[in-house]
């Protein structure tokens, strides 16, 4: 029961980030905090939300003024020179505006790893997986057409699913330190029961780096969800399931710190909060 999964979706899931839930913060706060982290002067979720250790990074940084003053973008040098929407982004660019991109790109489903105002090769990914599901020419280029389309809200499942297992979210959906956390985690004690959310056909089943033993259930309305960090496998690929029908059990395999249960949600391949399709 260890089938491969699709190329195309492994090369989608190694792209993936990891993070602490809640609701999407300031972009421009973001890159900000990118920035006080570049000088050891902020440790904590890059989130976009000025809070107490944003504050205290800002109060060390010589010259800086108000989180969002000029005096503060001077401040941080090179890094603060150019705001999103200054200038085309590319491969090769630096700064507060590739900061700002990449917190973007995570909210709206497509984690580009760290947020380090670097755009390199998981960046110029993750942008042109995101052009592809918004419809615009994936060239790689951040221009009006991307910013435009990460103005709107993160999307969301049109479809509504249950709870995969019998526990207690932990981390949800969102930052965590300086990455993204791409779903929720259901910690758990080791063969905890993992049921499918909703009705579907299992995609794969088998192990993916970083994710383990690893089942993907394909659902109606493009809505896959994704079950990681599995002990054992109780589906094989091809497999029509109903909700509850038995997946695997927990565990701790690929990326993991515990026993627990990663649970995923995603619409035509962009990470949604699986806190806008649970019941419970």
């Amino acid at each position: 029961m260890r089938a491969s999964l699709p190329a195309a979706l492994l090369v989608s899931l190694a792209l993936a980030g990891a993070a602490a839930a809640g609701t999407p913060g300031s972009s421009d706060i973001a890159a900000l905090q990118v920035g006080l982290a570049g000088r050891a002067l902020y440790a904590a979720d890059v989130d976009g939300f000025a809070g107490p250790a944003t504050i205290a990074g800002l109060k060390k940084l010589p010259g800086a003024g108000g989180p969002l003053e000029a005096a503060t973008r001077a401040a941080l040098g090179t890094f603060g020179t150019a705001q999103l929407g200054d200038r085309p982004l590319v491969g090769g660019c630096r700064g507060w505006d590739v900061a700002e991109l990449q917190f973007l790109l995570a909210w709206h489903g497509f984690p580009s790893g760290r947020f380090d105002g670097v755009f390199g090769d998981r960046t110029t990914a993750a942008l042109m997986r995101f052009q592809r599901w918004a419809g615009i020419d994936a060239i790689g280029v951040a221009g009006p057409a991307t910013r435009a389309a990460l103005a709107d809200p993160p999307p969301t499942s049109p479809i509504r699913l249950w709870r995969p297992i019998d526990a207690l979210p932990g981390d949800g959906f969102g930052p965590r330190a300086d990455k993204f956390h791409p779903g929720v985690d259901y910690p758990a004690p080791m063969g905890t029961l993992v049921v499918a959310a909703g009705d579907g056909v299992v995609l794969g089943a088998g192990p993916v780096d970083g994710y383990g033993n690893l089942v993907v259930v394909q659902h109606a309305a493009g809505v896959t969800t994704m079950y990681a960090h599995l002990s054992k496998f109780l589906v094989e690929p091809g497999r029509r399931v109903s909700r509850g029908t038995p997946l695997g059990l927990a565990g701790s395999t690929g990326e993991s710190t515990g026993p627990h249960l990663h649970f995923e949600v995603r619409v035509r391949d962009a990470a949604v909060d699986p806190a806008t399709a649970l019941y419970q």
